[in-house]
């Protein structure tokens, strides 16, 4: 170890003396009352020292105010560098910034907010671009564009929403438009995995509701079937007494609303009572002519008075 390293790593005596000067720097700096005790000093090299004081201020816990002194070489008098407010050890500090692109999650949308979508949006390629050629990928196969050059069709220049007019019949542009083929974007493949990976964790198979369901969608009169290759495997849910009521679910999801579970469970009798307070005993007002309590007689009014 060098020197020069020894005495960058001793504070200096006459700066580490300079506690006063450094509170009044620091007093200066602050608002009136918010600069706490002396919580130490470190050397920052030769002749040069920082003091450090506690923060007192509001919101701002575990914070120091730190004061840099100096001095010349072979001066007796020491200056002030710097003043400023520096998070200690356990300070309170705000949360790493992250972009808003990386803070969104579903549902912070509300009304009139607007949610710029990338031009390299990995979710969506281009659709159709009215070239003579298709993209590979878009709405225009292969095959149409086949069939438009064996019947010397026209093609017209730019999507049909540009288009000042309605595209001529018999043109790439009038399919699309017939087809609903205008879209400059549509999903890629990878929008299609990332919407389908999405939509089968929260309604598949794998949900409590679906491992406690009767049956699965698939066979749900309440399930609306839905357009494009995602209609393989998912389909809208049309009953309104469903959690997944109106919801985009997988054909293996499933709940108790199912349109075939017909059987009804019936609900549990309770045990017969001990005592039942609730019937009735039926007490006759005459005694029966049979029970041996009176003497049968043929005298009606007698019977009537009964006997002592």
């Amino acid at each position: 170890m060098s020197a020069a390293t020894t005495r960058s790593r001793t504070p200096d005596r006459l700066c580490a003396e300079a506690v006063d000067l450094a509170r009044a720097a620091a007093e200066e700096a602050a608002a009136p009352g918010v600069v706490g005790g002396h919580a130490g000093l470190i050397s920052e090299g030769d002749r040069v020292v920082t003091h450090f004081f506690e923060c007192k201020e509001l919101g701002y816990r575990g914070w120091r105010w730190a004061v840099t002194v100096a001095r010349a070489s072979r001066a007796k008098i020491v200056t002030l560098d710097e003043v400023v407010l520096l998070p200690g050890p356990d300070a309170l500090l705000a949360p790493e910034w992250v972009p808003w692109s990386e803070r969104l999650r579903p549902g912070d949308m509300g009304p009139g907010d607007l949610l710029p979508t990338d031009a390299e949006d990995l979710r969506l390629e281009p659709g159709f671009s009215g070239e003579d050629l298709p993209t590979p990928n878009a709405a225009v196969s292969q095959d149409m564009a086949e069939l438009v050059e064996a019947e010397d069709a026209e093609v017209t220049a730019g999507v049909p929403a540009n288009l000042p007019i309605a595209p001529a019949r018999g043109s790439i542009a009038a399919v699309a438009e017939e087809l609903g083929m205008r879209r400059a974007r549509v999903l890629s493949r990878y929008g299609l995995h990332s919407a389908a990976d999405r939509w089968e964790e929260s309604y598949g198979p794998k949900t409590a509701m679906a491992q406690a369901a009767p049956a699965s969608c698939v066979s749900c009169g309440f399930l609306t079937p839905i357009g494009g290759s995602l209609g393989q495997a998912f389909g809208v849910c049309a009953n309104e007494f469903s959690p997944a009521d109106g919801r985009v679910v997988s054909l293996s999801y499933g709940c108790g609303g199912h349109s075939e579970a017909a059987v009804m469970p019936k609900p549990p009798r309770p045990a017969p009572p001990v005592i039942d307070e609730t019937r009735v005993d039926h007490f006759p007002l005459r005694p029966s002519p049979d029970s041996g309590s009176v003497p049968v007689t043929a005298d009606e009014a007698s019977a009537e008075l009964g006997h002592s």
